[in-house]
């Protein structure tokens, strides 16, 4: 007999609800965020999360494997183009539960389950993550820069002022030597 899976029983068999467990992970996959149950989300996140580690690999190997959950061509090739590719330096943690209360008919605990994209992009990781600070710095660096450019701006100007004063020195000067010689020749 077969070790039986950690988790909530989702169907009637165990081949039912590797078919639920395969759907959920397809839509998952092809629309980025999908709203379930709890108990069902929770046993979608560990596959998921496999299948991103197996598309990252890249491999054919990898990609068989995955094939033998979903079914859908393009969805595997979403999966390891675009998917698996955008957490390259992820270490893990793909996917996220959010809980959105209970369903209106039978009063189940609805969740919805999504991938992560960024960390930037949630308004709780704006506050948590140190991207404000970043944010600051990056100002402050151009502010340095147009210091700088400043700066240089009036350097620029400082040296065509010099320029202009040792112009002005220099026709002074051969005035002087012309009357110095005009002087000489009387």
């Amino acid at each position: 007999m077969p070790t039986p899976t950690k988790g909530a029983r989702l169907g009637g068999s165990p081949a039912h609800e590797k078919l639920i467990l395969s759907n959920l992970a397809t839509s998952l996959f092809e629309h980025g965020a999908v709203t379930t149950t709890a108990a069902k989300a929770k046993r979608l996140q560990p596959l998921a999360e496999q299948m991103i580690t197996k598309a990252k690999r890249g491999d054919l190997n990898s990609r068989r494997q995955v094939m033998k959950r979903i079914k859908d061509k393009s969805v595997v090739h979403v999966l390891f183009t675009e998917i698996g590719e955008r957490y390259a330096d992820r270490p893990g943690g793909y996917t996220r539960i959010t809980k959105l209360g209970p369903r209106k008919g039978d009063n189940a605990p609805m969740v919805k389950i999504e991938l992560v994209e960024a960390l930037a992009d949630s308004p709780k990781a704006k506050k948590r993550t140190p991207a404000a600070p970043a944010k600051k710095a990056a100002a402050a660096d151009e502010a340095k820069v147009e210091d700088k450019v400043d700066e240089k701006v009036e350097d620029e100007a400082k040296v065509e002022d010099v320029q202009d004063v040792v112009a002005e020195d220099a026709k002074t000067e051969d005035a002087q030597v012309d009357d110095v010689k005009a002087d000489d020749d009387k």
